[in-house]
């Protein structure tokens, strides 16, 4: 088996894994078009790293884009989650930013617990269907005891169904970062550099904190507060989504599609909370409809969200299917038709509020098996809060942020974790702190800004890039935004601290402007309204940022 490792009797425990060769092949998965050309290996890994002869050992998969220039190392990449694989993102990003294999090869990284990108899932929690919500369709605002209680019934199954599997306690960030200094030590480096986006900046921040000495150079781009609680992050999705609805998403819609939707952010919140109803008098969940517009951190998602709102206000209107197409830039159609294609079986032209209501009306039915990855990491890594105190979360955010506040507390398997945390995660040191750098987009809905500020707070010496008026997820290389790709990697490359504070957000769809939009960057640097266009959009960057927000997301 490519990369086996052979029993041991060497008096070092660890002698066997750190022994090993890394066997490198073709990768499982299919690339996407533009990207690079990367071959992967398995590594073996101990189950627990805290013991590692006990327990049956485990396989880690990664991926190599192989650099071309006179390299600095390794910059090992992971796209967040928990749970997201690692594996494409390496020839995903290498693609995009060619430059980057001047400087390093670029490796990626299946978690523990994922499997390998390509085929299964290690840790998944089957979930009998007879513990799933039986009263649908579900609306979070029915505060009814009956509708609490059938709320409750998947996140409860969900933490009873991961906490059984027998792997759980060996899935988290703990083990994982472990798991990445064993790629550091088979790849011969003295240090290993860092890109992780969303959760991967937790990950990438608990690695300098567990390996200082080991630790290089250090992006976190999307940022957790990795200083505070990762469980925090989650808890955060209703006021960030809510403020992006409010302040971005809906006054774009009212300048893009003011014929059906309305012409003020008023007319176009009521036109919402109508089409809501309609969808739901169609037979459609009303927590699946606000499920849409939760974490819309890529241009598809946003489309995607804007695609069923649109159909729906075109019924209202008595107006569905009058036009050839809904609104839609045309550099996004292609992928937004094929996107329509997988969800509603016909392109976005084609799409009915019929289809929608099949496609999105009970997305609970049928489920039997859950990806357990990103609940043995967010509930496992530190000590949870109660269902009680998720129940209260509801109540007190419910009325503030309505798209998904009153649903997201009463959604949360970690209320309902029992285990209690194995391994103590420290802070980054200072001494990592000045070779780290943050990238945050002032409007993100899936990584508050608030959260990366309040890590910076707690880490003296590092570098902020903050992006303004920047209403997506993911910044470096899937955004298309010279000032921080050009930043970014000035820093990979040279160390080098970014000169400014900030760099502009990009237009949002369909828009070649920025309009700028009230909000926590402060003193910026950047000259907002300016025209961006310098890095043309592509379909992989388009995907693969697409990628990184749906392995971000909490509704599921």
């Amino acid at each position: 088996m490519p990369g086996a490792v052979a029993a041991s009797a060497d008096a070092d425990p660890l002698a066997a894994y750190t022994g090993q060769r890394l066997v490198w092949e073709e990768c499982p998965f299919t690339p996407e078009k533009g990207a690079s050309d990367a071959e992967c290996a398995r590594m073996t890994v101990p189950r627990d790293w805290a013991a590692p002869a006990q327990g049956d050992d485990l396989q880690v998969s990664i991926s190599r884009v192989s650099g071309e220039g006179d390299s600095h190392g390794v910059l090992l990449v992971n796209p967040g989650g928990p749970g997201g694989h690692g594996s494409s993102l390496a020839g995903r990003l290498a693609g995009l930013r060619p430059g980057l294999t001047q400087d390093y090869d670029i490796i990626g990284m299946d978690p523990r617990g994922t499997g390998q990108e390509g085929g299964e899932e290690d840790l998944v929690c089957p979930i009998p269907t007879s513990e799933l919500p039986q009263d649908r369709p579900l609306d979070a605002r029915d505060r009814s005891a009956h509708s609490l209680a059938e709320h409750r019934r998947f996140p409860q199954a969900v933490a009873r169904s991961c906490e059984r599997q027998e792997l759980t306690p060996y899935v988290s960030t703990w083990q994982t970062a472990h798991d990445m200094d064993l790629v550091r030590a088979l790849l011969g480096e003295r240090r290993l550099n860092y890109l992780g986006y969303s959760y991967g900046t937790w990950l990438g921040a608990k690695y300098g904190a567990l390996f200082p000495s080991r630790a290089g150079r250090l992006v976190l781009d999307s940022s957790v507060n990795w200083q505070g609680r990762l469980q925090a992050a989650f808890e955060d999705f209703p006021r960030i989504g809510q403020r992006q609805f409010d302040e971005v998403y809906l006054p774009w819609i009212v300048r893009t599609h003011p014929e059906h939707i309305g012409r003020t952010t008023d007319e176009a919140r009521a036109t919402w909370e109508r089409v809501r109803a309609r969808y739901v008098d169609q037979g459609m969940a009303a927590d699946s409809y606000d499920s849409l517009f939760v974490g819309m951190g890529s241009e598809l998602r946003w489309l995607l969200a804007t695609l069923a709102f649109e159909i729906g206000a075109r019924d209202l209107a008595g107006a569905e299917g009058q036009s050839e197409q809904v609104t839609v830039p045309q550099r996004l159609r292609n992928r937004l038709d094929d996107r329509a294609r997988a969800v509603f079986g016909v392109p976005t032209a084609q799409v009915t509020v019929r289809m929608v209501v099949d496609a999105l009306g009970d997305e609970d039915n049928g489920t039997t098996n859950v990806a357990g990855t990103r609940f043995a990491v967010a509930c496992g890594d530190q000590r949870t809060r109660s269902a009680d105190w998720y129940r209260r979360l509801s109540e007190k955010q419910g009325p503030k942020a309505p798209v998904y506040g009153w649903a997201y507390g009463l959604s949360e398997p970690c209320g309902y974790w029992d285990g209690a945390p194995r391994h103590a995660l420290p802070r980054l040191p200072v001494s990592v702190a000045r070779h780290v750098l943050v990238v945050q987009g002032e409007f993100d809905p899936q990584t508050g800004y608030e959260q990366a500020t309040a890590a910076a707070h707690r880490a003296p010496g590092i570098s902020f890039l903050a992006v303004e008026d920047e209403a997506f997820h993911g910044q470096y290389a899937l955004g298309g935004n010279a000032c921080v790709d050009d930043e970014v990697e000035r820093f990979l490359r040279d160390g080098a601290v970014p000169d400014r504070r900030s760099c502009p957000g990009m237009p949002l769809p369909g828009e070649d402007t920025v309009h700028p939009v009230p909000g926590p960057v402060q003193d910026s640097s950047a000259e907002a309204a300016t025209r961006l266009s310098a890095v043309p959009s592509s379909p992989l960057r388009e995907g693969a940022r697409a990628g990184v927000s749906a392995v971000n997301r909490v509704t599921r």
